[in-house]
């Protein structure tokens, strides 16, 4: 750690020299050859100690408020048929009793009591930079020790989630930070079968609405605590980045305090906060004049070195518009990785020459994927809808549907993959693509469903399930649709053997997305859906793939291979294939952030 000096005209005049040296001798070795960096240069060597020298706000901070807040209630889901149960005595009954009384609801016990009711716990997160509104999703599950036997076909009714902590040896409740209501998706096994589990937890996809915003900042190390540094890192920081609030642009930095400067979100980085704070830390707080072309050069060096290129980039990015040059130069190295970290900088500081690079990221590089499709999603000019739109045809459920969400948070109104809503029950895109038929679905963050190509047959002899009251039934080239409720007259309806009518007609016989959900799982268990079908195909960081350094050094050593074993006769291109690891695991796969798939990574 280096400490700041306390007059900045001080510190110019001081590094000013460090500046000059570096760059005389830099001139004096101008005939050094090759890229890679080596300690025995004395031209790097003084390259490396401009860098040093710069002060940088990650030298003085550290990133604050990272972490998800946990909010929850015990609340009431209605609508179970004869599943429920009367909860025993306990504090989650007389908290939920409570807010039953709060809310005027008469003979409360009476209602606990009723076996189409459960008291369930429910919970939600509120990721960093949620604002005021944002949906995220809920969590429901029956307590242990509770008869309730399945939660399917359950609505939750509107519930108000607290934070919760133990003070005194007592749970206490803070401010109520979310609301939840909506149908429960509760996830059937394969089979027609229900595992006894399962069936007892749920999800609302983006049933939460958030009643609160929630800041990230930084906060500065202890040793390093003063005003006076507060406000020069603010300043620093408002220099390079703006956003606008509440109609006006401006800087993103707020000191609060001696310990804290408070960070807004420019748009651009909106889904990508690490990235965000990396670039922020990234800044010079007090670059001497005249050490700007020192660092791009040794930046520049290091950009075309795969082993230090990622921070390079970085930094070139946090620089802004004079290290595009730069990263420009990285888009023509021959390794994979170098270009693509140069691709992606160029990407948030606005350049879409960069798209057709993180394109083929997406493609080949599975490690890449999740950061080239989130840079993507910002790249809102034709070169980088036309990038999105190249990947649509892919193999890999993963990459199209993440091409798709990136083209959707661009412009949703783009003729090819504008959607409707199907009687408020959940979003529905019909894809005229190319490539193998793919159904996407989505359990997390919103009800979605993706049909990627026009056609989805549904073979001979299906029967499968949407709720408790509907059934489908594809007799030959006919597929029969019928409804039966208790105390209403039974409805049906016939039409063609595809998925596109079919789910419509559920939603006209009043079928929910949990039911749209359960007909597809059915048809598919029973091998009479030909079409693949995928659920939360959202490509994470976290999920177990390689680095990109590991798999773009693999792949590269093996195109070498390839080159002696073949004598430079041609092979096929690098497809970005589907293997068991593209495929989401089980049924019900592990929490997504909803930032994430706002987007994505």
């Amino acid at each position: 750690m280096h400490a700041l000096p306390a007059d900045s005209s001080d510190c110019s005049t001081n590094w000013l020299s460090v500046g000059r040296a570096g760059l005389l001798l830099i001139a004096a070795a101008a005939g050094c050859a090759g890229p890679a960096i080596r300690s025995q240069s004395p031209e790097l060597e003084a390259l490396a100690q401009v860098e040093s020298a710069t002060q940088l706000v990650g030298d003085f901070t550290s990133p604050w408020g990272l972490g998800n807040q946990r909010i929850e209630r015990a609340a009431l889901v209605t609508g179970l048929p004869d599943s429920g149960s009367d909860p025993p005595p306990d504090p989650r009954r007389q908290m939920l009793l409570e807010e039953m009384q709060a809310r005027g609801v008469i003979e409360p016990n009476r209602l606990l009591a009723s076996r189409s009711t459960a008291l369930v716990w429910v919970s939600g997160n509120l990721h960093p930079g949620i604002r005021k509104g944002d949906r995220f999703d809920v969590f429901v599950e029956v307590p242990p020790g509770h008869d309730t036997t399945s939660l399917a076909t359950g609505w939750l009714m509107e519930t108000r989630l607290v934070e919760m902590k133990v003070l005194g040896n007592r749970i206490r409740d803070g401010h109520t930070l979310g609301i939840a209501e909506g149908p429960l998706l509760v996830d059937p096994v394969s089979g027609g079968t229900r595992d006894s589990v399962a069936t007892l937890r749920g999800r609302v996809p983006g049933g939460g609405v958030a009643l609160t915003s929630r800041s990230i900042g930084l906060a500065i190390n202890p040793e390093h605590r003063s005003v006076g540094l507060s406000k020069r890192i603010g300043d620093c920081i408002n220099r390079r980045f703006h956003a606008i609030v509440r109609g006006v642009k401006r800087g993103v930095a707020t000191p609060k305090t001696d310990r804290f400067i408070e960070l807004e979100i420019p748009e651009v980085y909106r889904n990508n906060l690490a990235r965000y704070l990396s670039v922020v830390r990234s800044l010079a707080v007090a670059e001497p004049a005249g050490n700007r072309h020192a660092r791009l050069e040794l930046l520049g060096r290091r950009l075309a070195d795969p082993v230090t290129a990622p921070r390079a980039a970085l930094r070139l990015e946090a620089i802004g518009k004079e290290g595009i040059g730069v990263l420009r130069e990285g888009l023509e190295s021959k390794d994979a990785e170098v270009r693509f970290v140069s691709a992606e900088a160029l990407a948030y500081l606005g350049e879409s020459l960069a798209a057709t690079t993180l394109a083929d990221a997406a493609r080949d590089l599975r490690s890449a994927r999740p950061k080239a499709l989130a840079a993507l999603a910002i790249v809102d000019d034709a070169n980088g809808i036309d990038a999105l739109r190249s990947l649509l045809p892919s193999r890999s459920a993963e990459t199209r549907y993440g091409a798709f969400r990136g083209l959707a948070m661009i412009d949703p109104r783009l003729p090819d993959i504008r959607g409707e809503m199907l009687a408020d029950v959940c979003r529905f895109h019909v894809l005229d693509v190319r490539g193998e038929p793919l159904i996407h679905a989505t359990r997390a963050a919103r009800a979605e469903i993706v049909l990627f190509g026009t056609a989805h047959p549904l073979d001979d002899g299906l029967r499968a399930e949407a709720g408790p009251a509907i059934v489908v039934v594809v007799d030959g080239d006919e597929a029969t649709v019928s409804c039966f409720r208790p105390g209403e007259p039974d409805q049906q309806e016939t039409v063609s053997p595809q998925v596109e009518p079919i789910l419509r007609q559920i939603v006209e016989f009043g079928g929910t997305y949990p039911d749209l959900v359960q007909f597809l799982q059915q048809a598919t268990a029973q091998r009479k859906l030909d079409s693949r079908l995928a659920f939360d195909a959202i490509p994470t960081e976290f999920d177990g793939r390689l680095s990109v350094h590991r798999e773009a050094a693999e792949q590269s050593r093996q195109v070498e291979t390839d080159d002696t074993e073949t004598d430079d006769t041609e092979t096929d291109a690098v497809d970005d294939g589907d293997d068991p690891d593209d495929r989401p695991s089980g049924l019900w796969p592990a929490l997504l952030d909803t930032a994430r798939l706002e987007f994505g990574s």
